[in-house]
């Protein structure tokens, strides 16, 4: 049984990546999404996606500049 507490307090996490969330609760992403628009009001599901893709660029463009310096 899937604990939804836990899976949106995992998910509005800065530090924990869908992968976390697939290696502990054993959801894939596209499952988090719909458990988050399910139980989230629609301004905060909106939030969340924005602060999603945004986390998502900056550790994208870490990486990226983490390359380049080497």
């Amino acid at each position: 049984m899937i604990n939804i507490n836990e899976v949106i307090e995992m998910a509005w996490s800065d530090d924990v990546t869908f992968s976390d969330i697939e290696k502990d609760l054993g959801i894939k992403e596209p499952e988090v999404k719909r458990i988050m628009q399910k139980n989230l009001k629609a301004s905060s599901y909106k939030l969340w996606r924005k602060r999603v893709r945004w986390i998502k660029e900056k550790k994208k463009k870490s990486k990226t500049d983490f390359h380049i310096m080497k």
